[in-house]
């Protein structure tokens, strides 16, 4: 990712294991980079104990539109998929697969990186919302 041009801001732990590699620049993330969306070749990293502390950082930092495990163990990634309140949750497949029209819904008309988007008048319909659950053997979008 350094390679591209991608810009890591990461928690000391994770500034401890790139240290060990050597010669892989960084910034030291702050609170605010975790909420940020940055549409930008930007991440913020953060080295999570387990499963439970990985859920519980995406419901507190997360939009809740999409995220993503990868892992080979199926009982971890079914606790994730399950766990994780989003609009779209991947195991082993990239996140920018989240488009209307990969969902086959056709051209997107409107386009929202939050959980839910209606606006205006709500009725049941617009109240009622999905959990798209997309599994793969990583798949990528460029």
């Amino acid at each position: 990712m350094v390679k591209h041009g991608v810009e890591l801001r990461v928690d000391e732990e994770a500034a401890a294991i790139l240290q060990t590699f050597g010669g892989i620049a960084f910034k030291r993330a702050s609170e605010e980079d975790y909420f940020e969306e940055y549409l930008d070749l930007i991440l913020a990293v953060k080295v999570v104990g387990n499963l439970e502390e990985a859920v519980q950082f995406i419901h507190k930092y997360g939009s809740g539109h999409s995220d993503a495990i990868v892992t080979d163990n199926a009982a971890t990634a079914r606790k994730f998929l399950n766990a994780v309140d989003s609009a779209a949750v991947y195991w082993n497949v990239s996140t920018r697969f989240t488009d209307g029209y990969e969902f086959g819904l056709g051209a997107e008309i409107g386009i929202s990186t939050d959980k839910l988007h209606a606006r205006g008048p709500m009725g049941l319909k617009e109240l009622t919302t999905y959990k798209y659950v997309i599994t793969g053997a990583g798949e990528i979008r460029s």
